[in-house]
Order: structure tokens, then C-alpha cells, then sequence
């Protein structure tokens, strides 16, 4: 098992990463300083069914008292419907302040019980158990939970950080071929931006971590997790830092919310936008049209897709490239790459966008 520290003064706390650590989950929460009690487990359908039992197991044996709420699995599960059925199963099982909420699943209930877990009683401790590549290094490290918003993404949420992160690489055996490719954009993410070696091993390696041997996993979730926790424990709040982290993000997100919730997983989105950024990289950034090009076939091995949708430039589109949360003064702050391996950023406005990319 690795231990990666997210250093945030009152707020840290570790990510444990390893094969088969589900069955210690009670055991790392309580020397997480969780208290034993009544405590929920929040989860989809598809994930309760494979490893909701283990977890209330682990769970029980280290005093605590788990009730599980399951939502059906899916972006759509983000929502303020979704999201007053867990207050309402929350205040029936009689949780109080001390109580946990464990989130496991993948990136949307982590959203979700995150986002719970911060506004029920106006705080509770919250355990991250992620169970997907994307929530595994990315989302559940940083604090950020939302719901969505009809107009946007993620527009409703706070920065709230879990007591714990749980990431046993193990459960990613279980996830269908395309929800595991979609989490290697993250992946990838993080060379692009900060790590180009990462690039190099990525290329090397990539057959056997789609094969999903469970050594070379540890290894990229923790590598992934550990350049997370250096950027959030500098810049929790995406005051600078960390908005490198949404390369191919901004249209990404755009692409999610035009095309309607669900068309596309998350990282797909992200693939596109990853693409397009480099697009957008060359013409104001000076990044080379060659590592443009490897960027993208490495994208393009890991089974993801790199184009634009059909229609993409639509009313939809523009109000959500409008909506996103690194706007100001009517331009957005977007992340760009010189190299492989280093960012900058520009603001441009919608329009420099659009036109770069028709």
C-alpha cells in the first residue's frame, strides 16, 4: 500500500493506494480518527452490487454501523432530485455531525455524497472510496463537489475535503472496457501538463495497463495522485495552480453539457478537449505541430476519442463555454501547453475559441 499526503494544514489527510485494501477500509478510517457509529455508504446500483458488502464488512468489524443508499448510476445522478433523496435518507438513518459519509463509486457519486456530505448539518466527515480510473487520480483528490446544473456542469458545489482517500486498484478489474479507457485522460492529463517521463512510460506501458495488470496500476494511480496532492496543497482553491488541471476541461465540460449528460463519459469529453487544446496551444502557445500529433496518437491508443462531435458548434455549446467557471470580464482563463510537459495560460473569449477550432 502507498500513503500520498495531502498536505492542507487542518485539512490533510492521506490517500492510500494498493490491491485489495477494500477489506480495510474500516481499519484506515478509524486510525483516520473516524468515530465508530452510524455512519452511510453512498453508492450507485451497479457498484453496490459488487462491492457494497465488502465494505459494510470492513466496516462493521471496526465498529461502525453502515447503512447503504444506492442512486442509479450515471451523470444524471447529479442533480438536486438525487441529491434531496440522500437528505432524506441521511435524516432517516439519524446521522449526526460525527457521522461518515463513505462515497464509493466513481466520479459522479463522489460528486455527489461529497456535496452531500458537505451541506447536511452543514458538515460531516467524508471518506472518498473511488472505484473508477477517473476518480481514482483525479476526482477524488482536491475537495471539489458539485451537482449540475441544466445550463452547466458542476455549477452547483463547494471545496470540501475528505478525512480520507481509499483507492483500491483492484475494483478496476471489474469496469467496462470504455469506462476504463475514459479514465486514462486524466492520466495522460498529467503528463501533458507537468510530467513529459510520464508521456515516455505511458507510451512504453500502455498495452499492459489497458491489460490491467495490477503493479503497473498502483503505480499510475499513485504517480497520478501524487502530482494531484503537490497542485491542490498549494492551491486548494484554483486561485493559480491548480487551474492547470483543467487542461482540456473547458471544452470538455462544453462538450458534456451540449451533447446532453451521459453522451459522452467524462473523459471522453476530456480526450476531445485535450486534442482540441493543442489545437488552440499551437496557434497561441507555439506548441510544436509534432508534439501536437504524439499527444494525440498516445490519446488515440488509449481508445478515446479525439474529434469534435457532429453539430458541436451549437447554441448549447457557446452558452456552456460562456458558463465555465474560469470566466472573467467575459474571457476565459485557458489552459494552454508550449511543450509536453509544461503549461501556460491565455485568456481568450469564446469567440478567439470557437473560430480557432471551425
Amino acid at each position: 500500500m502507498r500513503t500520498i499526503r495531502i498536505e492542507l494544514g487542518h485539512a490533510s489527510h492521506d490517500a492510500q493506494v494498493g490491491a485489495n485494501i477494500l477489506d480495510r477500509l474500516g481499519e484506515l478510517a478509524h486510525d483516520a480518527g473516524l468515530k465508530p457509529g452510524s455512519c452511510a455508504v453512498v453508492t450507485d446500483a451497479t457498484v453496490e452490487k459488487l462491492y457494497a458488502a465488502r465494505v459494510e464488512d470492513s466496516l462493521r468489524k471496526s465498529g461502525f454501523t453502515p447503512a447503504v443508499i444506492s442512486v442509479p448510476p450515471g451523470e444524471a445522478s447529479k442533480s438536486f432530485p438525487t441529491l434531496e433523496l440522500l437528505y432524506d435518507r441521511m435524516t432517516a438513518i439519524g446521522l449526526d455531525r460525527n457521522s461518515a459519509v463513505f462515497a464509493l463509486g466513481g466520479g459522479v457519486v463522489g460528486d455527489l455524497a461529497g456535496f452531500a456530505a458537505a451541506t447536511f448539518l452543514r458538515g460531516m466527515p467524508l471518506v472518498q472510496v473511488p472505484t473508477t480510473v477517473v476518480a481514482q487520480v483525479d476526482s477524488a483528490l482536491g475537495g471539489k463537489t458539485a451537482i449540475n446544473h441544466r445550463h452547466a456542469k458542476n455549477l452547483i458545489g463547494a471545496f470540501y475535503q475528505p478525512r480520507l482517500i481509499v483507492a483500491d486498484v483492484t475494483t478496476l478489474a471489474t469496469l467496462p472496457d470504455r469506462e476504463f479507457r475514459e479514465g486514462l485522460a486524466e492520466v495522460i492529463k498529467y503528463g501533458a501538463i507537468m510530467d513529459a517521463p510520464m508521456i515516455v512510460d505511458l507510451e512504453r506501458d500502455l498495452d499492459s495497463i489497458l491489460a490491467r495488470h495490477p503493479d503497473l496500476l498502483e503505480q499510475v494511480v499513485a504517480r497520478s495522485l501524487a502530482h494531484k496532492a503537490a497542485v491542490v496543497s498549494a492551491d486548494e482553491r484554483e486561485g493559480g495552480l491548480r487551474k492547470s488541471l483543467n487542461f482540456g476541461h473547458t471544452i470538455g465540460h462544453a462538450i458534456e453539457t451540449s451533447a446532453g449528460y451521459g453522451s459522452y463519459f467524462h473523459g471522453e469529453a476530456v480526450a476531445i478537449g485535450m486534442v482540441a487544446a493543442s489545437r488552440l496551444s499551437s496557434k497561441y502557445a507555439g506548441f510544436s505541430a509534432d508534439e501536437a500529433s504524439r499527444l494525440q496518437r498516445l490519446i488515440e491508443r488509449a481508445g478515446l476519442p479525439t474529434a469534435m462531435p457532429d453539430g458541436w458548434r451549437s447554441d448549447d455549446f457557446l452558452r456552456a463555454l460562456g458558463l465555465d467557471k474560469k470566466r472573467a470580464q467575459g474571457a476565459i482563463e485557458f489552459v494552454l501547453l508550449d511543450r509536453l510537459g509544461h503549461y501556460l495560460t491565455k485568456s481568450l473569449s469564446p469567440d478567439d475559441i470557437v473560430s480557432s477550432l471551425s
